[in-house]
């Protein structure tokens, strides 16, 4: 290298550029370094690599500097260099997309102005299934064509993810975030608030180190109590994709357009099928007929259909609407607002089963025994007229006489009798049988709740959901007899661990467990049977129910242990889960279902079940599957914010409670009905010490002996309730009360809380209902 060498620069270059000691690299050579290096290229990294010491460490720094100010390379992660617009060989990634079945993550730091943060493909390896949206990854990425690969060393905590909190004003004039994620226990001090003010729902970026992190906004999602509020906290602390890009907007209303091809589907019109729904649905993808079978070989049996929006027909294998519905994995229900798998134009109208209007379905034809078996079964295409849709209640008032109906002897007679049968085979079965009360959250047409009950469990639930069950089993041993690819609901036996578990807490009630037995569902109900109607009887419930392991979609069969069957897949909601609308279209290609392509459409041909499909039904079952456990948390979540939100205007009444659970800190009890959960801390229980027994699960007063134990039901006082987080708090009835007025903060210890109870105004949560059926 001459001295030539290192005097040659850009005329941006500075001075100093020419003192640099003979040898030091050019830096077209730190540049080959930093974009070459298959570990993080930082600058102890590069002084190594060129044999640098003392004045030329120094000189190296300058360059880098030089380097950077002129928009050549950026500083990443753990002080890294990498060349701007590029990206580093190893840095930080968040997945933020899937592309059918390949994951998509971008830089998470991304500065280089002008260019878009590059998407790369995450190439999975080891276990399947660990990554999902809005995970955070260190991976080693490398150049693939025009595009980029990541290969994933390690999941990253989400400690330092975007946080979804209230910006909340201090005496002394300061901001501070206030997380809605409950289990978050601190509160944060803004260092940059931007725009927002207090008061606003915004997201906010963790910024510096601990102990002193604070909040840097990023983004004002308006006021935490606005309609639907409450559901777009939960869309927005999830990542559910909850806006269609114009592209499958726009082929939704062209599949929408589509011919019927009634020419070319079996016509059903003539019988009088009906859906049975919740009478806030707003989407109707299932319908039902029954009659009683004419044949002689058949005697006291029934012949029954159940009628599925034909899904398929209108979402092809490879088009947009397929790969923003495979992306959503299935629509997700608030009490406020539906986030719909499809777009409305399919979901609430051109799928939805509507009463008189022609409908394409894909039918499931059955044959049952008089013993409730169903014998055989057909599939076909159809078109049909729903003759009604009737809401559970009404059905149940019309079958019970008390009110009458225009569907009761032509259509419901006849499927109440057929459920006779089915219900009485499925009694033999016995199935796993937990009767736990479901919350639901009633609004006015303000939005303003009116109401949080227990949903009331009707035979006309049953009645639906046996139907249901014998289409799906039909479905998937259908698809098992002609070789086909299943999309399965997979339910595993209980593990020991969780098997010891429910053992041990079942113990502090005296009850006995053998683990030594075959475990089967019959054998949980014979334990709730022997409970009897004592009051721990919805806490040993809940508990099995925990010791249960959590259902999944997957094409390997490994049977459904909770409804004691060997083969299930899901064939009856394909307007809202996709392993549905991949099942419908296994059953199209195995029974040769394929109707004429539209001519001059650009939807695909196709409606049965593509290579891809068939080849990637693995992955798509994970994914579909963390989809599913991504919407029952977001559910849950919104639900104990509308139940903190109705309890708000009731601190400091005395509600009935039952405790749940008891730790050393407190013990932690749900309102009787509503099913709110807090936390009663031993630090309010008054001056008494209290001593832990942990084998007993219970707190013991040292000196009245006053005892507080799982199961326990008693009266406590509401302390606080907060509709932001959906957390309670509870205090025993005769300690001194919490001091009413504002929710206060203690800041002599950063992020600390003393928390006040407070009314909260309500009148604005929530504006619309969605479908509830699960």
């Amino acid at each position: 290298m001459t001295s030539n060498d290192k005097k040659v620069s850009s005329p941006k270059r500075p001075a100093r550029d020419k003192v640099r000691p003979a040898g030091f690299p050019t830096r077209n050579e730190v540049m080959d370094f930093i974009t070459t290096s298959d570990q993080p290229a930082g600058k102890r990294e590069i002084a190594k690599a060129f044999g640098l010491k003392g004045q030329e460490k120094i000189a190296l720094k300058a360059l880098l500097k030089d380097m950077a100010d002129e928009g050549l390379i950026d500083v990443g992660p753990a002080r890294a260099f990498h060349k701007l617009g590029g990206v580093p060989k190893v840095t930080v990634l968040r997945i933020i997309d899937v592309d059918d079945t390949t994951l998509i993550a971008t830089p998470e730091r991304w500065e280089a102005e002008g260019q878009p943060a590059p998407r790369l493909r995450v190439a999975e390896r080891g276990k399947r299934g660990a990554l999902t949206i809005g995970d955070r990854i260190l991976a080693r990425t490398e150049k693939a064509g025009k595009g980029w690969i990541a290969h994933p060393m390690k999941k990253l905590p989400k400690a330092t993810e975007m946080l979804l909190g209230v910006v909340e004003e201090m005496a002394d004039g300061k901001l501070w975030l206030r997380p809605v994620d409950k289990r978050i226990r601190k509160d944060m001090q803004i260092s940059d608030v931007g725009a927002a003010k207090r008061g606003d729902l915004v997201l906010a970026e963790p910024t510096g180190r601990p102990p002193r992190i604070s909040a840097r906004v990023t983004d004002i999602l308006g006021d935490p109590f606005a309609p639907r509020s409450f559901s777009m906290i939960a869309i927005h602390k999830h990542g559910i994709p909850h806006v269609f890009p114009d592209a499958v907007e726009d082929e939704a209303v062209t599949a929408s357009a589509l011919s019927l091809h009634a020419e070319k589907r079996e016509d059903l019109r003539h019988l009088p099928i009906v859906a049975i729904d919740p009478s806030d649905a707003r989407d109707h993808d299932d319908a039902v007929w029954a009659t009683p079978d004419e044949d002689e070989a058949n005697p006291g049996g029934f012949r029954a259909i159940v009628a599925i929006a034909d899904v398929s027909y209108y979402v092809r294998p490879g088009s947009a609407l397929d790969k923003e519905a495979r992306k959503r994995g299935n629509s997700v229900y608030f009490p406020d607002l539906v986030v719909p798998m499809l777009p409305h134009q399919l979901s609430s109208d051109m799928c939805s089963l509507r009463a008189g209007q022609d409908r394409a379905a894909m039918a499931c034809h059955l044959v049952i025994n008089a013993a409730g078996k169903v014998t055989s079964w057909r599939f076909s295409r159809a078109i049909i007229r729903v003759a009604a849709v009737l809401a559970y209640e009404d059905a149940q008032a019309a079958i019970d006489g008390k009110a009458d109906h225009p569907m009761l002897d032509i259509a419901l007679r006849p499927l109440w009798a057929c459920w006779a049968l089915l219900h009485k085979a499925r009694e033999k079965r016995e199935p796993l049988a937990l009767d736990l009360p479901e919350r639901r959250v009633v609004l006015d047409e303000w939005g303003k709740i009116v109401s949080v009950a227990v949903r009331e469990r009707l035979d006309a639930h049953m009645l639906i959901e046996d139907y249901m069950i014998a289409a799906n089993v039909a479905a998937a041993k259908a698809l098992e007899q002609k070789k086909a690819p299943v999309m399965y609901r997979v339910h595993e036996p209980p593990s020991r661990d969780k098997l010891v578990a429910l053992k041990d807490y079942l113990a502090t009630f005296d009850i006995e467990f053998a683990l030594g037995q075959v475990i089967r569902p019959a054998t949980f109900n014979q334990l709730i049977k022997r409970v009897g109607e004592a009051e721990e009887k919805p806490l040993i419930m809940e508990q099995i129910l925990r010791s249960q392991t959590q259902a999944y979609y997957s094409p390997v069969n490994m049977g459904h242990f909770g409804l004691a069957l060997g083969s299930y897949g899901h064939f009856t909601s394909p307007i809202r889960r996709y392993a549905d609308l991949l099942v419908h279209r296994a059953l199209v290609g195995a029974y040769g279902l394929e109707l004429p392509a539209a001519k001059g459409s650009s939807i695909p041909a196709k409606t049965a079940l593509s290579v891809e499909d068939y080849e990637n039904m693995g992955r798509v079952g994970e994914m579909i599957s963390q989809f599913e456990r991504r919407a029952m948390e977001a559910e849950r979540d919104t639900v104990d914010r509308y139940v903190a939100a109705f309890l708000a205007a009731h601190v400091g009444e005395t509600v009935k409670a039952r405790i749940t659970g008891v730790q050393n800190f407190g013990f932690f009890a749900t309102v009787e009905e509503l099913g709110g959960d807090g936390l009663v801390p031993v630090s309010t229980m008054g001056s008494e010490r209290f001593f832990y027994d942990e084998a007993g699960k219970a707190l013991e007063g040292v000196e009245s002996g006053d005892r507080y134990t799982v199961g326990q039901r008693l009266e406590l006082r509401l302390a606080e309730a907060d509709p932001i987080n959906g957390s309670l708090r509870f205090e025993l009835p005769d300690t001194p009360p919490s001091r009413g007025g504002p929710v206060k903060r203690d800041r002599t210890r950063p992020g600390s809380r003393t928390h006040r109870g407070r009314p909260v105004n309500i009148r604005h949560i929530g504006s619309k209902r969605g479908k509830h059926k699960r």
